[in-house]
């Protein structure tokens, strides 16, 4: 990967970002967005120079969690391209998305693949912190070239080292379809007052006003997660994922008690709906009006995504508003604790790490996503993934996620994802008892 390194200064272009990269890591800040600078160009004297094939390190394998058709593209993209470029044959093995979820703990205990492809921050630093990812520091000593200290920061476990190689990140929004709100008059509302004004408009017109699914457990996470930052500041949100602040706190429960106000505008039987068919009917039949996810979503759009529009959560008119807080995970790739290959696999993750790379997965067609790399090269971005940089350009904070942000075995099926699935179902129950047992089972864990 050092000829590629030599390549990328060779071609003579540096791609400045057009965002800011505010990458949290267990209870850490923000980074600033880079100042942007005019490209140079090599001298005109400069010889073209010529680069011998790279050697054939043999074939390495990738487990990846990318199960749905426009990611799993992508994967296998970036795999084909890393493949040329680092003299590699890459395998892919790909498991559902939810099920890899689920069974990552038993997979890397297991015979793993050489590459893993995962989750920066909490949920990296979980399974590092066990001993079931090998460190990778050499191959950050290549690519940091094209990373900021945020994103090193959501890279790196308790002892120090590196783990993780990030990819890219995408904001969670709220989407809607443009032909939609041009056809009824809707504007788009910034406050949660006027929300809820235009959710009883969409409902006197017959529609959903948000689409909502949660049967895969994790997706209420993210409603959490930005209600709790609109109420009580990001702040509060990472001492309360870092178990600083207590969930019985009185601040937690405002905010079940502001999402049970709420929820009648979301669309009912959430437990038992998954994802993606809540983002088709918000973005392609038209049933809902909006829909609060990840820009991944657009990818169920098909044909309709350039009608895809999206905003931030509305706001509170109260002291967290400037902080403009959201949803921004970062996704990437790891490195198992016994590699079969691990010259063909570290030669990979010096591959993603590069803004070739990370371009090339995210202009696979129907990608939302944005690569995390300020060099990258951001003109051939559609317009979802302009507005996508624009959005994480302004934000003042980014969490990573629920599940992401706080210790996986607590963020799991048997912790947040059933206690919210429980209060989905019975949104009455007595709060104070709900979040007296949320407590109880973090408290219950052992030690990290």
């Amino acid at each position: 990967m050092v000829g590629m390194a030599a390549h990328w200064r060779r071609a003579g272009l540096v791609f400045l970002a057009v965002f800011a990269i505010l990458v949290s890591a267990c209870g850490g800040g923000a980074t600033t967005a880079p100042t942007e600078a005019p490209a140079t160009e090599a001298p005109a004297s400069e010889a073209p120079a010529t680069e011998a094939p790279p050697a054939d390190l043999g074939e390495t394998t990738l487990g990846s969690n990318e199960s749905d058709e426009v990611p799993k593209g992508a994967v296998a993209a970036t795999v084909e391209y890393c493949q040329q470029q680092a003299g590699i044959t890459v395998k892919i093995n790909t498991t559902d998305h939810n099920t890899f979820q689920n069974q990552i703990s038993s997979y890397l205990q297991g015979t793993p693949d050489d590459i893993v492809k995962w989750f920066a921050a909490n949920r990296m630093k979980f399974f590092a912190d066990q001993g079931l990812v090998a460190p990778i520091d050499d191959v950050w000593t290549d690519i940091e070239q094209y990373m900021t200290p945020g994103l090193k920061a959501a890279s790196t476990a308790s002892d120090g080292k590196l783990y993780f190689v990030p990819v890219y990140f995408y904001p969670w929004v709220v989407l809607y379809r443009k032909s939609l709100f041009e056809e009824k008059g809707y504007t788009i509302p910034a406050t949660m007052d006027q929300f809820k004004a235009l959710g009883d408009k969409m409902k006197a017109d017959g529609l959903v006003p948000l689409a909502f699914g949660d049967k895969d457990g994790w997706p209420a996470m993210g409603t959490f997660d930005i209600l709790n930052m609109r109420l009580n500041g990001f702040q509060f949100h990472q001492d309360l994922m870092a178990g600083k602040a207590k969930w019985t706190d009185p601040k937690t429960k405002a905010v079940f008690e502001k999402w049970a106000e709420i929820l009648p505008y979301f669309q009912e039987g959430a437990p038992g709906r998954t994802w993606q068919d809540a983002a088709k009917a918000a973005l392609v039949d038209k049933i809902a009006g909006m829909y609060f996810l990840g820009t991944f979503a657009i990818e169920q759009a098909g044909d309709a995504a350039d009608d895809v529009g999206f905003f931030p959560f509305p706001y509170f008119n109260n002291e967290w508003d400037s902080e403009k807080a959201i949803d921004a995970p970062t996704d990437g790739f790891m490195l198992s604790k016994a590699p079969k290959n691990i010259e063909a696999a570290k030669a990979f993750l010096r591959c993603v790490g590069t803004p070739e790379a990370q371009v090339t997965y995210v202009t696979y067609p129907g990608i939302g996503s944005v690569a995390v790399s300020p060099m990258a090269d951001t003109s051939n971005y559609t317009n979802v993934q302009k507005m996508s940089a624009e959005i994480l350009k302004n934000a003042g904070s980014l969490a990573q996620f629920l599940d992401r942000d706080t210790r996986a075995d607590f963020a799991g099926p048997s912790g947040m994802q059933g206690f919210l699935l429980s209060f989905l179902n019975d949104p009455g129950q007595d709060l104070d008892k709900f979040l007296s047992g949320i407590q109880a089972y973090y408290d219950s864990l052992p030690p990290l």
